[in-house]
C-alpha cells in the first residue's frame, strides 16, 4: 500500500495590524485557524489556496509569497498533512457569500488576541505558520511547479 499524505492550504493574512482567522466546530469544539482546507484533484496550491480562503471568510485573496510547508502528523487518527501555508492581501469582501458549513465565523484579530486563544487552535500548524509569518519567513509563489 502507498502512504499518502493530506495536502492542505492556510493562508496569514493580515491587515491593518489584525490576523483573519476562523472560528470552527470540530468534533464538537470550536477551534480557531488560518482560513485552510483540502487541496482539490486538478487544483494549484494557489488556486486551493485563493478557494479555501473565499469560502471559509468571503474574503478574495491575493497570494503573494508562501510562508513555509509543514508536516504533521495527528496524534489521535495517525494521518499525516502536509500543509502548505500562504501569505498575501485581502483584496475584497462579500459579505453576502455564506461561509462553509462547519466556519462559525470569519474574525480579525490582533496578535495578542490570536495568542490568547492558543488553547482553541485547530492543529500546531496553526502557531507554526504563524511564528513563521512574524519571523518573516517568505518564499516567492514561483517555487511551486503545476
Amino acid at each position: 500500500m502507498i502512504w499518502t499524505p493530506r495536502t492542505t492550504v492556510a493562508a496569514v493574512i493580515e491587515q491593518n495590524d489584525r490576523f483573519l482567522l476562523v472560528e470552527e466546530l470540530i468534533d464538537g469544539k470550536m477551534t480557531l485557524n488560518q482560513p485552510a482546507g483540502h487541496l482539490e484533484s486538478g487544483e494549484s496550491l494557489i488556486d486551493a489556496a485563493i478557494r479555501e480562503t473565499q469560502e471559509e471568510t468571503a474574503w478574495q485573496f491575493r497570494p503573494t509569497a508562501i510562508i513555509g510547508i509543514y508536516r504533521w502528523q495527528h496524534p489521535k487518527n495517525g494521518e499525516t498533512y502536509m500543509r502548505y501555508c500562504f501569505t498575501g492581501d485581502a483584496v475584497q469582501h462579500y459579505p453576502e457569500q455564506a461561509l462553509d458549513a462547519d466556519i462559525h465565523q470569519a474574525i480579525w484579530l490582533t496578535k495578542q488576541e490570536f495568542l490568547a486563544r492558543q488553547d482553541a487552535f485547530r492543529s500546531p500548524l496553526v502557531l507554526d505558520c504563524f511564528n513563521d509569518y512574524l519571523a518573516g519567513h517568505r518564499y516567492p509563489l514561483t517555487l511551486l511547479k503545476n
